[in-house]
């Protein structure tokens, strides 16, 4: 620790290397230099300012007077910044979230205001930035915790720490996480304010475009560039290294307490909006991904049965454009305007109270539409997730509508193969798999081995070419060397991201056309097929998510999805 007397009454001056981040404040006769954080804070009475530093390079920082205007300061490296909230330890989860919660609200409000004002055409002479919160548990002790837990416990002893957003839509997660921390280690959980800068287009909660903000306001556009000013979303530092198991700390670095850091999850709530047109807080903890229209229609005709009927457990129905119908018993009605556009993967949800509700979301064709949105949602830490679609029966021995359980994945979509390899085996998870056979047989009606009749269990292929059939004939064979029984574009990559992001997962299909075998779906064939089976395939997967909603939360989030050096939030 680097120590500085003060120099007078009014200012001080700081010269000199810094190794590492070094924080700056003011005590009684002297400033501390702490290794925590990306800026130096120097702080006097009532005027406290922010420098940005470059830790390779020599440090000068001038501390204005007490008695000046923050907003007049000159320093081309000056930036304004709410004053500090100090960092303070918690031994009540609930507490520590409406912590939490006070430190988000009031600097994305201090953003809000400022790029309200630069918008204005108000000159602003100081870089403008307010931080994320942290929360973080230190543990001294290398004793084993309930071998059975999947999640709520640290590695290893050390600091473990993680940024977090939008505390009103994770306060119910953040709860549970911060409690079992409290009660497995039996040390207090610290919150305060971070060195992670909040992107000004996150403040807002919508998805606000600030660029047409500006060029859409009646003044002229501020000379200054706004990201002269203002924190922007910088994408090279929102990557998935610790989901992907890829990040590389130094010895006796801070350790990760969760997958996604605070940035990393708003820019996914932001693109759930753009290609779902459904805000975040409407969607529910378990989630069926879809690739037909077809499941969509059948499901929004129960939802609307349920809101009109006044079916207990449920509270609304929110379809894209977040159009709500409410429950007839808690006074009918919808609000909302529909989408002028169809989203690219439309989602739909039914909701219930603490998010334990259905959403279901049409992804489309292809892998790379799966990819796509399971990256986003898994931020959402979801319960667990469906894959409900068509597929190709690959056995001459399948008939058409016969159900495919997948336990196994041949990987051929290549959209995850660099965050996880091919060599990485997607394990099928009992949880899932027994939850989905015991819907197939009570909706069927059939048990046993007579329920070999309507389902096959076995591996799916999902390739990124809907013209597999007539391609390369290498395609064949390897199909046939796997063992593979269906095929499909979208089913590996959802179960992929599911393993890659600890989300449950699993996979119930339907042979719609056997192209090796002669069988191509054809548009008549196609449409009494779908009059056939969705229906029942749909309440199939209803009926195993209601299942898998009766589990305890540390059953259903299986150690199989767990690494070696795992973060503790769930």
């Amino acid at each position: 620790m680097g120590r500085l007397k003060r120099q007078d009454r009014f200012s001080a001056r700081f010269d000199g290397l810094v190794n590492g981040f070094g924080r700056c404040t003011w005590t009684t006769r002297e400033i501390d230099v702490r290794a925590t954080t990306h800026t130096v804070l120097l702080e006097l009475g009532a005027f406290h300012s922010y420098y940005v530093w470059d830790p390779t390079r020599a440090v000068r920082a001038l501390v204005t007077s007490a008695e000046s205007n923050s907003d007049d300061m000159h320093s081309a490296l000056s930036v304004r910044s709410p004053r500090p909230i100090a960092t303070e330890a918690f031994t009540d989860a609930a507490a520590a979230v409406a912590r939490i919660g006070d430190i988000y609200e009031r600097n994305t409000g201090f953003l809000r205001d400022r790029f309200e004002a630069y918008a204005n055409g108000n000159a602003i002479t100081t870089r403008v930035r307010a931080t994320y919160p942290f929360v973080r548990i230190t543990t001294l002790t290398h004793a084993r915790l309930d071998s059975r837990l999947a999640y709520g416990f640290v590695a290893r002893p050390g600091v473990h720490e993680t940024t977090v957003t939008r505390p009103d839509l994770f306060r119910t997660y953040l709860t549970e996480q911060l409690r079992l921390l409290i009660e497995n280690h039996g040390v207090p959980v610290e919150v305060g304010e971070s060195s992670e800068p909040i992107p000004v287009h996150f403040s807002y909660r919508r998805d606000v475009n600030i660029e047409a903000v500006l060029s859409g306001s009646e003044k002229p556009m501020p000379d200054q560039p706004l990201r002269d000013l203002f924190d922007t979303p910088d994408l090279a530092a929102m990557d998935d290294a610790i989901a992907n198991g890829t990040l590389q700390l130094p010895p006796g670095s801070t350790q990760p307490l969760a997958l996604f850091r605070a940035a990393r999850v708003d820019y996914s709530l932001y693109r759930l909006y753009h290609y779902t047109g459904t805000d975040p807080e409407y969607f529910q903890n378990f989630v069926i991904f879809t690739n037909y229209q077809f499941y969509v229609d059948a499901f929004a005709r129960l939802c609307h049965e349920c809101m009109g009927s006044a079916q207990p457990g449920f509270e609304a129905f929110v379809a894209p454009g977040n159009v709500i119908t409410h429950n007839a018993r808690l006074g009918a009605g919808q609000t909302g305007v529909a989408s002028q556009r169809i989203p690219q993967m439309p989602a739909f949800h039914l909701v219930e109270p603490g998010y334990r509700g259905i959403t279901l979301i049409n992804i489309g064709t292809g892998p790379s539409n799966a990819r796509t949105i399971t990256d986003h949602v898994a931020v959402l830490r979801p319960h667990a997730w469906l894959m409900l679609g068509h597929c190709a029966g690959l056995r001459n021995t399948q008939k058409l509508g016969e159900y495919v359980l997948a336990h196994g994945y041949m990987r051929e979509d290549h959209v995850l193969d660099q965050e996880l390899p091919v060599w990485a085996p997607i394990p099928a998870l009992a949880e899932m798999q027994v939850a989905l056979e015991q819907a197939v047989s009570e909706v069927t009606g059939l048990r046993g081995f007579e329920l070999k009749r309507v389902m096959r269990t076995g591996t799916v292929a999902s390739v990124d070419n809907r013209n597999w059939e007539i391609g390369d004939p290498s395609i064949i064979r390897r199909l046939s060397q796997s063992r593979a029984i269906a095929l499909d574009m979208e089913s590996a990559a959802i179960a992929a991201n599911g393993f890659r992001f600890r989300v449950p997962y699993g996979t119930l299909l339907c042979v719609s056309d056997k192209p090796l075998h002669g069988e191509i779906k054809l548009a008549a064939m196609a449409g009494e097929f779908y009059r056939q089976r969705v229906g029942q395939h749909l309440e199939i997967g209803l009926k195993a998510l209601e299942k898998l909603k009766s589990q305890e939360s540390e059953r259903l989030h299986s150690r199989k999805l767990r690494s070696f050096a795992e973060v503790a939030f769930q």
